[in-house]
């Protein structure tokens, strides 16, 4: 599992996903949430603002990161 370190107090699931590279745009974003191969802490999320805290693991298929 990565790490990836957040210096603000959290961050949205859209931006975390471009700042790990699961995408390459911000564009990406919606078609691979639709896709439902994105899980916050187990579960399956689509909300593209959906804020995220230190301590959340963020799925995309097998691949997971932990914000720190």
């Amino acid at each position: 599992m990565r790490e990836i370190e957040v210096r603000e107090e959290g961050i949205r699931l859209g931006q975390l996903l471009k700042l790990a590279d699961f995408v390459a745009l911000g564009s990406d974003v919606r078609p691979l949430l639709a896709s439902g191969v994105v899980t916050v802490g187990g579960r399956p999320e689509s909300r593209r603002g959906r804020q995220l805290r230190r301590g959340d693991v963020v799925a995309v298929g097998k691949e997971k990161v932990r914000l720190v």
